[in-house]
């Protein structure tokens, strides 16, 4: 008598053992073999995952954390060009797990996207650490910029290709490391399936612990040790990363492709071809009902992605919002008081740490504390809709950019009473907990906001095109990016025309960032107000799902 799967008995003791001798149906390892459930696999292989993109996020904020630190010092550029470029830089990482999940999901798969993007970022590192170890320090001995002493422009190339390459690196990790882990359990399987739920929870658990560690300690040794050493630090924390990662090949669990199955973004362009053929048929035969049955499925299915756009529009100011973390925010730390245990100085991109560990301290009071009591008063089982977590994300990003204008309008009134106006070097003396409030609800507009749309993409966009919706999530701060570094560049030239200080001076002490965080605000405003319109007229998918 042949052995009963555990779908015919699934409490007996012996279903386990059975179902671990049976290859795993459309399952290989990654020399194309049958793989058994016994040998393949589960957290053994999920590890080897984890620890490959842990060091990714902390190889990447180890970069993205100071990087403006570094281009207006050893790379000599003004503040708005720094700033310009590093937004320009995050929304291409931001952008570019579109084109990595087009390229895995047609060609290379997971698996061996993921090990393209090692092989980029340990050389993208290791560029960037050759271009940091050889660069010229453009000040001369008294503190002036002198243009003779500053890297060539084959430098400043070189620096730049490294950067970009690391971006490649992220849109060929992102979309695949997450999922390839989430691989390795078989949702079928009730204790897989169980520790899948887990992996999910502990790994952006993780992730945020790494970007607090990557951010403290890697700008830390980058001021105090030496650009080229923390770079390299970087570098060498993914290849060991990247050795890891390979060593636990033999255990992987490789899916083969669903015969028949096709891109998200061509099945996109057909539905979306399809409505427009539709639409022409319908207005020129005034008839409906002789459309083809599925020609309107697809053009049903355009229309669910259409109705998303709105939405995803009304987001982008908090794109914008974010953008200034790494840029701005890190240059106002810069000329305060960041002394802390009475002589150990801070760098200022360690402040960055303020918006995970705010992260980390308010998912538990969100989910053991308001989200019961928002059931109680809401009805609905998580508390919030997703809209209206979404937007309420974006009324504490509005009063983020409100917090910082306030925080910065008192520091240059502070430079003006200390006569420091005119000394761009200057620490004035104001603590950096000031900027204690901006770093913390940006953490706090994150737990609301970034999940918010992660889950909403998602479970708003039609089933065959769910990856896309993450991909709308991402490049809410991918083109946030551009249009801060657009934004940035626009007013810094308006503003410096006719000999005036910048908005952006390179002396913060005679710069006006309070005005442009004001006007942020007022972006954040209109959009948070052009959002509420569209959300209150948007039909979730399932009504009977709201959550």
């Amino acid at each position: 008598m042949a052995p009963m799967t555990d779908a015919e008995a699934p409490f007996l003791a012996g279903a386990d053992a059975d179902d671990d001798q049976s290859p795993l149906a459309g399952v290989s390892d990654f020399r194309g073999r049958p793989v058994h459930r016994a040998s393949s696999g589960g957290w053994r292989s999920a590890l080897f995952v984890v620890v490959v993109e842990i060091a990714g996020s902390f190889a990447f904020f180890g970069v993205s954390a100071n990087l403006i630190t570094y281009l207006t010092g050893p790379l000599g550029h003004s503040n708005a060009a720094a700033a310009s470029a590093v937004n320009a830089w995050s929304g291409t990482a931001s952008l570019m797990p579109l084109l990595g999940a087009f390229v895995a999901d047609s060609w290379l798969g997971r698996y061996r996207s993921i090990i393209l993007a090692c092989t980029l970022y340990v050389l993208g590192y290791g560029m960037i650490t050759l271009a940091a170890t050889f660069s010229v320090q453009y000040q001369s001995p008294v503190g002036d910029i002198d243009s003779s002493l500053g890297p060539s422009s084959v430098q400043v190339a070189f620096f730049y290709a490294s950067l970009y390459l690391v971006a490649i690196a992220q849109g060929a990790d992102k979309p695949c490391g997450l999922a390839f882990a989430a691989d390795q359990f078989d949702p079928d399987h009730p204790k897989e399936r169980a520790s899948r739920s887990s992996l999910f929870n502990w790994w952006f658990f993780s992730m945020a612990v790494g970007v607090a560690v990557a951010v403290a300690v890697v700008s830390y040794v980058q001021e105090n040790v030496g650009w080229g050493f923390g770079f390299g630090m970087l570098c060498a924390i993914m290849l060991c990363s990247f050795a890891v990662f390979l060593v636990g090949t033999p255990t992987y669990r490789l899916y083969a492709p669903t015969p028949g199955a096709e891109s998200p973004f061509a099945r996109l362009a057909r539905s979306l071809a399809a409505l427009l053929r539709t639409s022409n048929f319908a207005k020129r035969h005034h008839r409906h009902d002789e459309v083809d049955e599925d020609a309107a499925a697809k053009s049903e299915e355009a229309r669910g992605v259409l109705r998303l756009v709105p939405i995803w529009a009304a987001c982008l100011a908090y794109g914008v919002v974010y953008a200034q973390v790494m840029t701005l925010f890190n240059k106002q730390g810069r000329t305060l008081d960041r002394r802390i245990f009475g002589g150990i100085e801070l760098p200022p991109a360690a402040l960055q740490t303020l918006g995970p560990a705010s992260i980390l301290l308010f998912v538990p009071i969100y989910d053991r504390l308001l989200v019961p009591a928002l059931r109680c008063a809401t009805g609905n089982p998580s508390g919030l809709t997703l809209l209206q977590r979404v937007g309420t994300g974006m009324a504490v990003s509005l009063a983020t950019v409100l917090t910082a204008a306030l925080v910065e309008a008192r520091r240059l009134e502070t430079a003006r009473e200390h006569g420091l106006v005119d000394d761009p070097d200057a620490t004035v003396p104001m603590s950096w907990v000031w900027l204690v409030p901006q770093y913390g609800m940006i953490g706090v507009a994150d737990v609301f906001a970034m999940v918010g749309m992660q889950e909403f993409f998602y479970d708003q966009m039609p089933g065959e095109l769910r990856s896309l919706g993450l991909a709308l999530y991402l490049s809410v701060t991918g083109i946030g990016g551009f249009i801060s570094s657009a934004l940035i560049s626009f007013i810094d030239r308006v503003t410096s025309s006719g000999g005036g200080d910048s908005w952006f001076a390179d002396n913060l002490n005679r710069a006006h960032l309070d005005y442009f965080y004001w006007l942020l605000a007022g972006i954040s405003a209109a959009e948070l107000v052009l959002y509420l319109w569209f959300a209150r007229s948007y039909t979730y998918n399932n009504r009977k799902r709201i959550m």
